[in-house]
C-alpha cells in the first residue's frame, strides 16, 4: 500500500479511502449531493456499496449490519437525515455491537439543496457523538476514531461534512496497513434492542452515562486541539472547513479546533477561552457552538446575525472578526441552470405551462421546471410532497381549480417516498379526482446518474431486482394508469392529459422516456447484462 501513502483527494474519496482501510462490512445511502460520491468510490475501491431506496432505510439496513456486529457507513445529505431520524432517534437507545457511523452531508449556502438546515442539531437532539473533519486528511483520520468511539461505547456516530470539505482536494497520508475488522455475530439481547417502554427508560439513562464518558474522554482527545499563533490579544474557536477560513484570515491568532461537536469539551472550551484577551466563536449555519458555550457561562463574541446566511469564507471571517456589518459585496451572477436541451421534460411542462395546471412539484432535476420559459411548478418543499401537497390542494381548492392541479414527482423520487402518496390518492380520494405524473427517466440524474430500485441495476451498474412502477401503483390501488413516452406525439400527450383532468378520477400517467445524458449509458449496461444470457444460450 506503500504508492496509495500520499494522495490528493476530495474529502468524500478520502472517506471512502478510509471505510475501505477500516473494513466496513457494508456501505448504504441514498444519493445526495454533497455526499453522493463516497459509496460511488467506496465500490470502485472494492467495497460493498449499495443505494438503498431512501434515507431512513439505509440506516435501518446500517442498523442491522451493525447489530450484527459488523461496520457500517451509512450517507446522506443534510435534508436525507431528516428521513432518518426516526431510527436514528431509537438507535441511540439501542446501541449498536459494531460500528455504525451516520454521514450526513450539510451543504451551507444551498449550491444544491432546498434549505441550509445544520445537522450538528440532530446530534444534540438524538445524542449521539458528533465529528467533524476540516479537510480530507481529517476526513480519513476521523473515520478510524469515529469507529472506534462507536464500538468503545456501542453508540452511533454522526459524521458531519459540508460542500467545501466534501468536493475540495487535499493531501492525504493513508495508512500503510489495513485494519482487520471484527468477524460479524449475532448475539441476544433483548433488553438492548427492543424498545418497549421497560426497555427503553433504562436504555435512556444509559446512553445519559455513555455521553457523559465520552465527554469527559473528548476533553482530552487530539480530536480537539490549539493551533495558530501566540497572540493573546484574540483567540478564535472553530470546527470543520470554517477551521480553514479562520487560518488564513487570522494566521497570528490562536484557535482552538474542535474535531468533536457533540460532546463538547467544555473544561478545555473554558480554559482556552479564559487564555485569551477575546474570544469570538466562528461558525456555519445555526449559533450551534454559540448557544452552547454561552449556556456554560463562557464569555465569547460570535458571528453577527447576517452571517448565518450562506457559506463562510475567509473574507467573512475577516468580517466577523472586524464586527464589520455593512452590506456585502453582491455574488457575481451566474448561468441559472436549465432543463438540458432534449430532455423529455421539456414536453411535460410545456403541456403542464400552457394549460395553466397547479403544479405540486418536487425534488430532482425536473424542478428546474419552475425556470423560464416553462415557469410550470407553483411548489416544491420535499422528497415525495408533491402528492401529498397536490392532494391537500385538491381537497381545499373551489371546483374550478381543483380541477388543474396535477402531481409532479420523478422515478427515483418516487421510489424514495412517493408510494404512501399513492396510497393516500386511494384512501381519500378528493371529489375532484387527482392526476400524478411520474417523470420516469430512468435514472437519478441530478446527483449524477445514480441508480435506484426503479432502474433493476445496482449502484455498480450491474443488473439487480426491478421495482415496476405501474404493478406497484396498480396493487396499491391505482385503477386508470397510462404509460407513454412524452416526446413522441406531444399532442397526443397534451389530450391525455385534459383526459385525465376531466376525468374525476385518480389518474396516473407514466411519462417515461431515458435521460438524454445518460441514455448510451442505460444503452451499454443494458447490453452488459444481456452478453452472459447471450454465451450461455449459445453454449
Amino acid at each position: 500500500m506503500s504508492q496509495l501513502s500520499r494522495l490528493l483527494m476530495s474529502g468524500n474519496e478520502a472517506l471512502a479511502l478510509a471505510a475501505t482501510h477500516a473494513g466496513i462490512t457494508l456501505g448504504t445511502g441514498y444519493p445526495g449531493t454533497p455526499s453522493t460520491e463516497i459509496l460511488e468510490n467506496f465500490s470502485l475501491l472494492g467495497g460493498n456499496a449499495q443505494w438503498a431506496p431512501n434515507e431512513k432505510v439505509a440506516l435501518e439496513v446500517g442498523i442491522g449490519v451493525a447489530f450484527a456486529g459488523g461496520r457500517s457507513l451509512v450517507t446522506m445529505k443534510h435534508v436525507g437525515v431528516n428521513v432518518a431520524a426516526d431510527p436514528l432517534f431509537t438507535a441511540a437507545y439501542t446501541g449498536v455491537t459494531g460500528a455504525l457511523v451516520l454521514v450526513a452531508a450539510d451543504d451551507p449556502g444551498m449550491a444544491s439543496s432546498q434549505n441550509e438546515q445544520d445537522s450538528r442539531q440532530y446530534a444534540r437532539a438524538a445524542a449521539v457523538p458528533m465529528l467533524e473533519p476540516s479537510d480530507s486528511q481529517e476526513a480519513y483520520d476521523f473515520l478510524f476514531t469515529a469507529i472506534e468511539i462507536s464500538e468503545r461505547w456501542n453508540i452511533p456516530v454522526m459524521f458531519r461534512m459540508t460542500t467545501r470539505v466534501c468536493h475540495s482536494k487535499t493531501v492525504v497520508h493513508s495508512r500503510a496497513v489495513a485494519q482487520t475488522a471484527p468477524t460479524p455475530h449475532y448475539e441476544r439481547d433483548l433488553p438492548h434492542r427492543v424498545m418497549i417502554p421497560a426497555y427503553a427508560r433504562p436504555a435512556h439513562r444509559r446512553l445519559r452515562e455513555k455521553l457523559r464518558q465520552i465527554a469527559e474522554w473528548c476533553e482530552t482527545s487530539t480530536l480537539n486541539r490549539v493551533s495558530g499563533g501566540d497572540d493573546a490579544k484574540t483567540g478564535i474557536i472553530a470546527a470543520g472547513i470554517v477551521f480553514a477560513h479562520v487560518r488564513e484570515a487570522a494566521p497570528n491568532a490562536p484557535v482552538l479546533k474542535l474535531g468533536m461537536t457533540h460532546p463538547l469539551p467544555y473544561k478545555a472550551i473554558r480554559a482556552f477561552a479564559e487564555s485569551v484577551e477575546r474570544c469570538v466563536i466562528i461558525e456555519d449555519g445555526d449559533p450551534y457552538l454559540e448557544e452552547s458555550i454561552r449556556a456554560q457561562g463562557i464569555a465569547a463574541d460570535t458571528k453577527q446575525e447576517m452571517y448565518r446566511y450562506g457559506e463562510l469564507s475567509v473574507q467573512r471571517v475577516q468580517r466577523i472578526l472586524n464586527n464589520d456589518v455593512s452590506p456585502e459585496p453582491a455574488p457575481v451572477p451566474g448561468k441559472p441552470p436549465q432543463l438540458c436541451m432534449g430532455c423529455p421534460h421539456r414536453v411535460a411542462f410545456s403541456v403542464l405551462s400552457r394549460m395553466g395546471c397547479i403544479v405540486s412539484g418536487d425534488i430532482g432535476c425536473y424542478t428546474l421546471g419552475v425556470l423560464p420559459p416553462f415557469e410550470g411548478i407553483d411548489t416544491c418543499v420535499c422528497m415525495g410532497a408533491s402528492i401529498g401537497v397536490g392532494l391537500g390542494l385538491r381537497h381545499a381548492l373551489p371546483e374550478d381549480e381543483a380541477r388543474r392541479v396535477v402531481s409532479v414527482i420523478g422515478d427515483s423520487t418516487f421510489v424514495h417516498s412517493g408510494l404512501t402518496g399513492i396510497v393516500e390518492m386511494v384512501y381519500n380520494k378528493p371529489s375532484t379526482g387527482h392526476l400524478l405524473i411520474i417523470l420516469d427517466n430512468g435514472t437519478t440524474a441530478m446527483t449524477g446518474m445514480q441508480e435506484h430500485p426503479g432502474t433493476g441495476r445496482k449502484l455498480d451498474h450491474s443488473p439487480g431486482g426491478k421495482l415496476n412502477i405501474e404493478a406497484m401503483c396498480a396493487a396499491l390501488g391505482m385503477e386508470r394508469i397510462h404509460t407513454v413516452d412524452p416526446t413522441e406525439d406531444p399532442e397526443a400527450f397534451e389530450r391525455l392529459v385534459k383526459e385525465c383532468l376531466a376525468s374525476g378520477e385518480v389518474e396516473l400517467i407514466v411519462a417515461r422516456k431515458p435521460c438524454k445524458l445518460a441514455e448510451k449509458r442505460i444503452a451499454s449496461y443494458e447490453a452488459a447484462a444481456a452478453q452472459p444470457q447471450e454465451c450461455e444460450s449459445n453454449a
